[in-house]
């Protein structure tokens, strides 16, 4: 879809989730119709981050054609009310009763119009856990995972393992949530989000609690898992190299849940685009616009991957959709296929 000149104009709305918990959120949208139907696109922020951070994105995105819905996780900016110090929220219920909601509500102000999503870090995470993601037509993540401490960036796993998965937990206890922004790490943040990310294992299903207890039994964790698999959306999965959290096994773990979409994983490293660093957080920068905000574009537009590649791409097709074996090149026969972009 081409650029449009439009008036952005953001509306502040209260969203509903599931249980009833208002959430803040801010709706970018075009007025009138238009010839074909117009995306909406939901921002799932990281965790512990404002959706204003999100602002820049979300306008360019608007620009480019789109209406835009952002919002907080309850708890964190606009969606917080009061002290967090006996505030209950974990990650499920940002998944599965907020996003859950601001998909509800995606899904009946904008009838007729197609929900794509762009999940920044945890935020990638979440929409598997939503009932209704299943609407979803397309879906971007940035640096997406949960926070196995295992799948951290081996050179600075020692130091991440320490603030977040001892350090967190341990002011989590002391002060009843986690003083985020007197330490300059995020947002305040309540205290089961903080025990969620630090006891998370090799399989989320086994390790997410709910007030400190693991669901009700076997059965109601593979239904969360299960969920996932309910997605068909294909997914375009962005991993750049010096990001200590999305790191190749990190993404490809939550890659596998959503085992019934097309998944594409590029991985990008920072000199690709002549830069000496990205990390987690800066692709959400304005100085980004023209050489890394155009790949969320295209794929959310058109379904379609850079060209020529700016990096490596993994590509994973839907279990059990993929083409005969017999018929495929040697290097997809595993399902999967890299490619790699020409050296310079």
């Amino acid at each position: 879809m081409s650029s449009t000149t439009t008036q952005n104009h953001p509306e502040s709305v209260r969203i509903h989730a599931i249980d009833g918990y208002s959430l803040g959120a801010v709706v970018r949208r075009h007025p009138g119709s238009s010839s074909l139907p117009r995306p909406v696109v939901i921002i799932n922020p990281a965790t512990s981050v404002r959706s204003l951070y999100y602002a820049r994105f979300a306008n360019y995105l608007h620009a480019h054609g789109s209406d835009v819905l952002t919002y907080d996780y309850r708890g964190i900016g606009e969606s917080a009310h009061g002290s967090l110090r006996r505030f209950r929220a974990d990650w499920l219920d940002w998944g599965a009763s907020d996003f859950e909601g601001v998909l509800q509500y995606a899904a009946a102000h904008f009838p007729g119009q197609p929900i794509d999503v762009v999940g920044h870090s945890i935020g990638g995470f979440l929409i598997g856990l939503a009932p209704s993601a299943h609407l979803v037509r397309r879906i971007f993540t940035m640096g997406a995972q949960y926070a196995y401490w295992r799948d951290y960036l081996p050179n600075e796993r020692k130091r991440m393992l320490l603030r977040w998965d001892v350090v967190m937990p341990l002011l989590a206890y002391v002060y009843g949530y986690v003083p985020g922004k007197r330490l300059g790490w995020m947002e305040d943040t309540p205290k089961e989000v903080a025990l969620d990310w630090a006891r998370m294992g090799p399989r989320f299903e086994l390790s997410l609690r709910r007030r400190r207890k693991l669901p009700d039994d076997v059965t109601d964790r593979m239904t969360l898992a299960h969920r996932f698999g309910r997605i068909r959306a294909p997914i375009l999965a962005l991993g750049i190299e010096d990001d200590p959290f999305g790191t190749v096994p990190a993404i490809d773990r939550l890659l596998g849940y959503y085992m019934q979409s097309e998944r594409h994983h590029l991985r990008l490293t920072p000199a690709a685009i002549g830069q000496d660093a990205i990390g987690h957080f800066a692709f959400f920068h304005q100085r980004f616009r023209e050489s890394l905000w155009p790949i969320a574009l295209d794929w959310l537009h058109n379904q379609t991957l850079p060209s020529p590649l700016p990096g490596s791409m993994r590509h994973r097709f839907p279990e059990g959709q993929a083409e005969n074996p017999a018929t495929q090149p040697a290097e997809e026969k595993q399902h999967e296929r890299s490619i790699h972009a020409p050296s310079t």
